[in-house]
């Protein structure tokens, strides 16, 4: 697929914590479209710089969904835990795409396969590089890595279904052994139950 306008758009979402999260995410479809659409990226027929969008210009506009750009280096390994699950990610894409189209000239919005392996070839005039994100995620690797591990921590306990807290595991073993203990009197756990 030739592109004849200049603006190729990765779109890369990252893992919600929660459904408000995600309803917050679906509103700003508008603000990030609205945002992508009129950015003054492009000269104007003077040559001037950074002063046309591509609404301006009648440029077309190719996005690609890519995960890949959620990575977080562990060592030398990309991690991609952060990137929002593609069974929830694909709706947030397929929204984006959809506010363009009504937005702006449907047949001027091209999109790849999402999750579809794609070799895509584009020429970067500049390069420019511009990130938009909305709502603002967090970029601090420590806090992301927190996050991931209370994902994590959620995941678990929703597979292995409705469970006692420890106080009331506990409290059952005192009623069978009065001599038993848990082993972690004066001790605190960092994992939490949600």
């Amino acid at each position: 697929m030739a592109i004849a306008g200049k603006l190729f758009t990765c779109v890369f979402l990252q893992q919600q914590n929660n459904e408000s999260d995600r309803a917050e995410g679906y509103q700003g479809d508008c603000d990030r479209v609205r945002k992508i659409l009129n950015l003054r990226l492009f000269e104007d027929e003077n040559g001037r710089a950074w002063s046309k969008s591509v609404m301006d210009r009648d440029f077309e506009v190719l996005c690609v969904s890519q995960f890949t750009l959620q990575c977080i280096l562990k060592g030398n390994k990309p991690d991609f835990h952060s990137a929002m699950p593609a069974e929830l990610a694909q709706p947030f894409y397929n929204s984006i795409l959809e506010n363009m189209r009504s937005t702006y000239k449907p047949e001027l919005i091209k999109d790849g396969q999402f999750g579809a392996y794609m070799q895509v070839n584009i020429q970067n005039d500049g390069p420019v590089t511009i990130e938009l994100t909305s709502p603002a995620g967090p970029k601090d690797a420590k806090l992301l890595s927190k996050q991931e591990k209370q994902q994590q921590r959620k995941e678990k306990t929703r597979s292995k279904g409705p469970s006692e807290s420890g106080r009331e595991k506990s409290a059952l073993r005192s009623r069978q052994d009065p001599n038993a203990t848990s082993g972690a009197e004066g001790a605190l756990s960092s994992e939490r139950e949600p």
